[in-house]
């Protein structure tokens, strides 16, 4: 079956100075607002690690970058889902990880999470 160029989706290609999502600046903002707009409990210690509990207490997000067990890991986000059917799983992101591909990564659990 053919499609008609018409029918396809336009390709685009973002000028490489568009392209600043690709790499890290170490920083949690994006992650952390779109947490707090949801409601979800904050806390940040004093060694500058912040943990980040749902509302229903069923999902974890852990922003490491001082904690020596995440570093020997190669990991600074820590996310720990606890499904009401099912077992437990996690995922974890590495220091050159855009906090703004966290933040998708969540927006995505979180949006699929009422099914």
């Amino acid at each position: 079956m053919n499609a008609s160029a018409t029918l396809l989706p336009a390709v685009l290609r973002p000028a490489v100075e568009d392209l600043h999502w690709l790499s890290t600046d170490h920083c949690a903002a994006p992650v952390l607002d779109l947490l707090g707009a949801l409601g979800w409990a904050i806390v940040d210690t004093p060694e500058a690690n912040i943990h980040a509990t749902s509302p229903d207490g069923r999902v974890y997000v852990g922003w490491l970058p001082e904690d020596p067990a995440a570093w020997k890991r190669g990991i600074v986000w820590h996310v720990q889902v606890r499904p009401t059917d099912g077992d437990t799983w996690v995922q974890e992101f590495g220091l050159h990880t855009p906090a703004e591909a966290v933040a998708g990564f969540l927006s995505a659990l979180v949006a699929h999470s009422s099914r």
